[in-house]
């Protein structure tokens, strides 16, 4: 299932990433097929909206906490298209407690150029979701942050206290195919959410983010990392956030989030 969540609460600083779903899944209509030579036909795709008001977060947050809910109870593997990065937090509750119900060890992969720790608001933005989501008892020791190379020093500390394991940029240079075994034993045996905020791509290839962060992974190496990723039997949900339509150069980010889906389907 491909659900549209076009929720944004970044103080403003996210407008126009509302945009992204459709107009990723409009690019994506120019993939005929992926890299591993699966047809692409978006009149099949089995896709669903969580229709949502940006200006009621409160109530958005239930939305999507509720309908992706239901969703991880009744699909084996979803994938959500944001929207910015504070649609996680939502989602990732619903994540923890749909496997508290069924007995199951949640895992979350997230792959951002941010490490989104910052004391939280009421409402968690994009900026504060994932220290949201762990005060929420999300277990730290099954999270874990790739491509993060920007950290305020509020986060370092509470990234240290929690002990959060953080794959940075060097390590994945170095030796991508050691980065992508690791991978897939930290998810061993356990439900599998991956996040993907688009920043983690260098700023040439995705410039369409609000934070653009130099030093990222190439779109070729983001690609081979996710058609790895797939091949996890136990990927269960997937989200692609943070792409900006309003700041494309060439339509250049919207289409990497279309070639990233692609290889997800």
């Amino acid at each position: 299932m491909i659900v549209k969540v076009p929720g944004i609460n970044g103080l403003g600083k996210t407008k126009g990433c509302e945009q992204a779903p459709n107009e990723i899944l409009k690019a994506l209509n120019e993939i005929y097929s992926n890299e591993q030579g699966k047809p692409i036909d978006v009149r099949l795709l089995d896709l669903e909206e969580i229709h949502l008001d940006n200006d009621n977060i409160e109530k958005s947050n239930e939305l999507i906490y509720k309908n992706s809910l239901e969703i991880f109870e009744e699909k084996s593997k979803s994938i959500f298209l944001g929207g910015d990065h504070s649609i996680s937090y939502s989602i990732g509750r619903a994540f923890l407690d749909y496997c508290k119900q069924n007995n199951k060890e949640p895992c979350l992969i997230i792959f951002d150029a941010h490490a989104d720790c910052m004391p939280p608001m009421e409402e968690p933005t994009h900026e504060e979701w994932l220290r949201a989501l762990i005060e929420e008892n999300f277990p730290a020791e099954n999270i874990l942050l790739v491509g993060v190379r920007n950290f305020w020093k509020d986060e370092m500390i509470f990234l240290k206290e929690k002990g959060i394991r953080i794959i940075s940029m060097n390590q994945f240079v170095e030796d991508i195919q050691d980065t992508c075994d690791t991978i897939m034993e930290f998810s061993n045996g356990k439900e599998l959410y991956v996040s993907i905020d688009i920043d983690v791509v260098d700023p040439v290839f995705a410039p369409a983010t609000g934070y653009l962060e130099p030093g990222g992974l190439s779109s070729r190496d983001f690609l081979y990392l996710i058609q790895r990723i797939n091949k996890i039997k136990n990927l269960r949900a997937v989200d692609i956030v943070e792409i900006n339509p309003d700041k494309d150069r060439n339509n250049l980010t919207v289409k990497l989030g279309a070639k990233i889906l692609s290889e997800l389907i």
